[in-house]
């Protein structure tokens, strides 16, 4: 690859406005000749941008609403080097120091930054690392979302996630709802169970997850049916055989 004509294509994705234009004029000063193709301010944001302008560099924030840093990079596979954005400092484990994978700090670090920046322009004449496997070393530091943004209509609605009473599966989308409104994700449910913290929601059904604190109580019908009654609301949800165990001796 000829580095004095070929300009990186780059993907920024920071949900903080701010830190992300910090950070795109940082890269502006420090690398000059790489071009930024795209921003995005959440996981599937940045996902979708990746996949149509097939960035060369990607710099990820780890905590991100919707898919985080790291579920975005497992999807790169062999085509773009990544470089990981946090404000937390447990994240900077040994799989980012061996040079593997690298990461950058907020507030942006113009040193620790333009190391990185070398380190990646430096590798980008090989393929990227096999994220898949190192990603496995930081598992434990994968972060649930805290907040989600759903549309209601034409209004995007930003809900923190300690607001929400259940999730419900409707067709390609889901109803996210919460005491005060009703507004819809475009994650499938299945995807949102497995990033929700596992504590606080449970999946109930194929079609439902549940708030655990708004858990008031079970039923069982005549046929054995299983049903939730929520605290404060009234919705009553179905519970699925495959998920009844969770509410043994209740």
């Amino acid at each position: 690859m000829n580095q004095t004509t070929y300009r990186p294509r780059i993907l920024i994705a920071d949900d903080e406005p701010l830190l992300r234009a910090e950070l795109r004029e940082s890269l502006a000063a420090l690398w000059p000749e790489a071009e930024m193709v795209g921003e995005a301010a959440d996981g599937y944001q940045a996902l979708q941008i990746a996949r149509e302008v097939q960035p060369d560099v990607a710099f990820l924030d780890i905590r991100m609403p919707g898919l985080s840093g790291l579920e975005v990079a497992r999807t790169f596979g062999a085509r773009t080097h990544v470089v990981f954005v946090t404000a937390h400092q447990e994240h900077a484990l040994a799989a980012f120091d061996e040079g593997a994978l690298d990461y950058v700090m907020k507030p942006t670090d113009p040193v620790r930054l333009a190391r990185a920046i070398e380190r990646v322009r430096a590798r980008l004449g090989t393929p990227p690392p096999d994220l898949a496997r190192l990603l496995q070393q930081l598992v434990p530091a994968r972060v649930a979302p805290a907040w989600l943004q759903a549309s209601v209509g034409n209004a995007i609605h930003f809900i923190d996630l300690n607001d929400v009473v259940y999730f419900c599966s409707e067709h390609k989308y889901t109803r996210v709802v919460t005491d005060a409104l009703e507004a819809h994700i475009r994650t499938p449910i299945k995807e949102l169970a497995e990033a929700l913290e596992p504590n606080t929601f449970w999946q109930i059904h194929r079609g439902y997850v549940v708030s655990v604190k708004r858990i008031a109580a079970v039923q069982r019908d005549a046929d054995e049916a299983c049903w939730l009654q929520l605290r404060g609301h009234a919705a009553r949800l179905p519970v699925s055989q495959r998920f009844q165990h969770r509410f043994k001796g209740m």
